[in-house]
């Protein structure tokens, strides 16, 4: 059985072995990279995509579904079915919005992208934004230009 054994700061997950599982997820924040590469995939069209709420193009599970931006497919979650990762395997689609959330996810990056300081995704996001809440997103300061990447100035 683990022990739990945590603090404000941190959480640390012990196993039966005494082997560290986890550490440091307490905050749940992942920072969003501010430059992708595989942009040339994204489809012409973000503008009209189908509404938060779609069911998955392969099982109609109506819930934890993406939006693949190269095709505008929507497809459930690695959590469902994993319908968007085996569509990104087979068809190397490798750009999907979280219908739950709203954020971007790259597969080939293996990482998530900000939608908001990325011009090319704003398009579906912002979309995706109003479809899901009825008007369109607080504005929010940028702080790194586009196409700088806090990881390779690091």
């Amino acid at each position: 059985m683990a022990e739990n054994a945590s603090s404000s700061s941190d959480l640390h997950i012990i196993g039966a072995d005494g082997e560290l599982m986890l550490d440091g997820f307490e905050s749940g924040w992942v920072e969003a990279r501010t430059h992708c590469d595989h942009l040339g995939s994204l489809s012409l069209d973000l503008i009209h995509i189908p509404p938060p709420g779609t069911s998955c193009n392969r099982c109609q599970h109506p819930e934890e579904n993406w939006l693949c931006l190269c095709c505008k497919d929507v497809l459930c979650s690695r959590f469902v079915n994993k319908h968007m990762l085996e569509h990104y395997q087979q068809k190397h689609h490798n750009l999907a919005l979280s219908y739950s959330d709203l954020s971007v996810w790259c597969f080939s990056c293996d990482a998530y992208l900000d939608a908001q300081v990325i011009l090319p995704l704003r398009p579906a996001y912002e979309t995706a934004y109003i479809l899901k809440f009825g008007n369109a997103p607080p504005f929010r300061t940028i702080e790194h230009p586009q196409g700088v990447d806090k990881e390779a100035n690091a």
